[in-house]
């Protein structure tokens, strides 16, 4: 997914809901301890997908993120 359609689901949500806490590149950056600006997440998302917690449920405006679903 490219920035814009990052930004466009994630909207005005809390954007750290949306990283994969369980991802490699999450846990080398000690994004727990020190998190990304939102810019930055953002991109890291879109060059790295799999830092993108998932699956992603869209339900009309209702937005379902993560394993439980």
């Amino acid at each position: 997914m490219s920035v814009a359609q990052l930004e466009a689901l994630i909207g005005a949500r809390d954007y750290l809901q949306f990283l994969n806490t369980r991802n490699e590149i999450y846990r080398e950056r000690g994004m727990k301890e020190n998190p990304p600006p939102r810019a930055q997440a953002l991109q890291l998302m879109s060059e790295h997908p799999n830092l993108i917690r998932r699956p992603i449920l869209v339900d009309g405006p209702t937005l379902t993120i993560g394993p439980n679903v």
